[in-house]
């Protein structure tokens, strides 16, 4: 028998790829651009948003295979399912698409991976702001691995994740998603969580391009009105890092507009800065129904085929989740030639190369061979990583010394609505609040501890007395004496508050659930303040998808913890922590605001943007900065040295400073480098995140850190929007957090204005050396 060149094995993936398209009919290729949501038309509920609405009237799933098939969407996300018989499901899937096509070609599955596997039974690590408070790059490499080895065990060749939207006001509902609000720490996570992932064979996509959490007032799917020098310095690093360093595979769309032009339409965006300037060879997909919503939503075409051609001109590559747009009308125009075929080609050509390098095109590929359905998806070794990561997001954000909690506190009132709901510690994209708020006869189907319970393991000697005091997100205030009563009887009072998460204003954080301003929900506020009037020293522990203005509650309280929803082993992290037995190092991603209103407010502001000296009533600066994260331990700066006080533009130098740890306990401390372009043809931030190193010491160990500084790491887009390194004074500053920086030096840029090209250096290595 005659192997067909697109199994042949010894050949290039582009070869094998090009070859398949070669034999392909025009309805195979398209075909090849599509996707199919096999039982979407019995879901229980919305997981995307307008799904209802674009559900009606869908084809079948044999329909949408008759030519082949691009994508698979969500066979284990959809609807509660085993292991087992989700990897059934998988193969019948496959084979049905295989059996029945004229060339066989097997389809990419996808599913949601953002805070886990996104199916049933799956490990829920902490959400997205918890991992960037680890400030750990290998851990979350760690995490992201194993994600993706689970999801390739049962068939899954794509993840839809990691979210790279950086953070320009917290009021946006999916702040929780992301990686924080400065560029350079999403860059870095998000890279390490894109090289977990693919390094155990699954896609990873990078989403929202671009854009999407600078919607006006904050409301999903807004338009987007920043200019394109925020846009360049600001929104697009972090994707330029995950594809230039990481190699991402794949790059989703966002729903949004900017300056009126939807991302799903914009060439520039999608073709030129991505393709063009950045070298990504990988596909563009679509959001859900974001090419529909050129039509439905931002009516920049007139029905589903105007759209469909739009976004395949703009450079997307794969519909999903379902081919709404590039189907028969597509192809009927093409047909007719108002649709260039090269552009079907262009596209097909992406997905079919993907297939090869998946293995989908081997001649020994069968659908019974991709899955296995023994594996354990919650395994003891995932949940010990879940923990870790959690204990490590943990922020200590203020401490009069009533932390670590002290023998002699034998009683706690444990007070507030997150307190004794272990739903509180997942984000909108976990399971158990994805899709299970919608089949409420099921359990859980992972175990996860709520504080109460945790803490009541870790101090089986202490009364803790339960009392929730009011619940997240109503206006019922008449339980708040219970609480208070509580307090007054207890030697020490933890507050527990924050949100709960869903979709679609189904809960206080998540997709389609933004805030009007930055209090907290409900009547948790009213509740504080009730606490904080007793003579008992009372712990704020926020459990929360964004930052929350604490303003006077923070001056008040004993001490204030937040936690980033940090997943299935966060009560056993947060007890752990409270207890003592584990020392805080987490830091903030995100500042917390004082005041609930005056957003958006980021740290990287020019001078005006922050405090403005009498020329405005508002002062911005928050409770507690960027940065910022205290521990059981302390840590002592000293010694910083530049090896050069003048670099060519073109140039680099190293900055070393020594870190010692000058308590009796061992601690972590994440030191952060950040820099201050004095003067600039156009405003910079005033400190902007160029490095740091998660360092772990023990009492008196000293760690000699050293930032490796290219000169194109101070680069920024000047007033003719080219991207240039400028001569002038840098100011260096190292630290414990924006605010807190020991140690500053500056050195010069000389030379000429240069322009750095699509080469230019993306992060700052970092080495550490400790000595005692």
């Amino acid at each position: 028998m005659t192997t067909k060149p697109w199994h042949d094995t010894s050949a290039d993936s582009l070869r094998r790829a090009q070859a398949l398209l070669d034999a392909m009919t025009l309805e195979e290729k398209v075909a090849q651009l599509g996707s199919a949501w096999p039982g979407n038309e019995q879901l229980n509920g919305n997981v995307a948003p307008m799904q209802d609405v674009f559900s009606q009237g869908a084809a079948t799933f044999e329909q949408r295979r008759r030519h082949g098939l691009g994508h698979i969407t969500r066979a284990f996300g959809t609807a509660p399912i085993s292991v087992a018989d989700g990897t059934e499901r998988v193969v019948k899937l496959q084979r049905d698409v295989v059996d029945n096509t004229r060339l066989g070609v097997p389809a990419i599955v996808h599913e949601e991976c953002l805070t886990g596997f996104t199916t049933y039974g799956a490990t829920v690590y902490p959400a997205p702001l918890a991992w960037a408070a680890t400030f750990d790059p290998e851990l979350v490499e760690r995490m992201a691995a194993a994600i993706g080895s689970d999801m390739r065990a049962v068939g899954v060749h794509q993840g839809l994740s990691p979210v790279l939207d950086v953070v320009r006001d917290h009021r946006w509902g999916r702040v929780e998603e992301t990686l924080g609000e400065d560029p350079y720490l999403v860059g870095m996570l998000g890279s390490a969580y894109v090289r977990g992932l693919q390094s155990e064979g699954v896609i990873a996509t990078l989403k929202h391009f671009a854009a999407y959490s600078a919607s006006r007032a904050a409301r999903n799917h807004a338009p987007v009105s920043i200019g394109p020098r925020e846009l360049r310095d600001i929104i697009l690093p972090p994707f330029e890092m995950a594809v230039r360093d990481a190699g991402a595979g794949s790059v989703m769309n966002s729903y949004v507009d900017v300056d009126g032009v939807p991302a799903a339409a914009d060439p520039t965006l999608l073709t030129g800065v991505l393709r063009d300037e950045w070298g990504f060879e990988g596909t563009v997909v679509s959001d859900y129904w974001a090419i529909a919503f050129l039509a439905t939503m931002h009516r920049v075409a007139d029905k589903a085929a105007d759209a469909g051609a739009l976004a395949l001109r703009a450079g997307i590559d794969v519909e999903l989740p379902d081919a709404l747009c590039y189907g028969e009308e597509l192809i009927e125009r093409v047909r007719r030639g108002e649709v260039d075929e090269a552009l079907i080609d262009r596209a097909a050509l992406r997905v079919l190369r993907q297939k090869v390098e998946l293995g989908l095109l081997d001649p020994d590929w069968t659908p019974e061979s991709d899955v296995d359905s023994s594996v354990n998806l919650d395994s003891a070794e995932h949940r010990e990583l879940a923990r870790r990561i959690a204990e490590r997001s943990v922020v200590l954000l203020a401490n009069d010394g009533v932390l670590p909690l002290a023998s002699e506190h034998r009683r706690v009132a444990l007070v507030g609505p997150c307190a004794d709901d272990a739903l509180a510690f997942l984000g909108c994209y976990s399971y158990p609040n994805h899709v299970l708020p919608r089949y409420p006869e099921l359990d859980l189907g992972i175990e996860v501890p709520s504080l109460a319970e945790a803490l009541r393991t870790e101090l089986p000697d202490t009364e803790i007395e339960l009392v929730p005091g009011c619940a997240v997100n109503d206006d019922d205030r008449s339980h708040i004496a219970e609480a208070v009563a509580a307090a007054e009887g207890a030697d020490v009072c933890v507050a527990v508050v924050g949100d709960r998460a869903g979709l679609f204003g189904e809960g206080t954080s998540g997709e389609g659930c933004d805030a009007p301003d930055l209090r907290l929900p409900g009547v948790q506020e009213d509740l504080l303040a009730a606490l904080l009037t007793t003579k008992t020293p009372v712990v704020i522990v926020v459990v929360s998808g964004r930052p929350y203005a604490l303003g006077e509650h923070a001056d008040r309280a004993a001490a204030v913890v937040q936690a980033f929803m940090p997943g299935e082993e966060g009560g056993a992290a947060l007890a752990s922590i409270l207890s003592g037995r584990t020392t805080p190092s987490g830091r903030l991603p995100v500042q917390v605001p004082r005041h609930p209103g005056g957003q958006p407010a980021t740290y990287l502001h020019p001078p005006l943007g922050g405090n403005s000296q009498g020329i405005s009533n508002l002062d911005p600066t928050p409770a507690f900065p960027f940065g910022h994260g205290l521990s059981y331990t302390t840590f002592d700066y000293d010694g910083l040295t530049l090896s050069a006080e003048r670099v060519p533009t073109d140039g680099s130098l190293d900055i070393s400073v020594d870190v010692r740890n000058s308590g009796d306990r061992a601690g972590s401390e994440v030191v952060q480098l950040y820099l201050d372009d004095v003067q600039a043809q156009v405003t910079r931030p005033v400190r902007q995140l160029a490095g740091f190193a998660r360092v772990d010491l023990e009492p008196g160990e000293t760690a000699r850190v050293t930032f490796t500084l290219h000169a194109d790491r101070t680069s920024f887009t000047g007033r003719d929007l080219r991207r240039i390194v400028e001569p002038g004074r840098i100011d260096v500053y190292v630290g414990r957090s924006v605010a807190d920086l020991p140690c500053s030096a500056s050195f010069e840029l000389t030379g000429p204005v240069r322009t750095v090209g699509h080469d230019r250096v993306l992060t700052t290595p970092v080495s550490v050396t400790t000595s005692r």
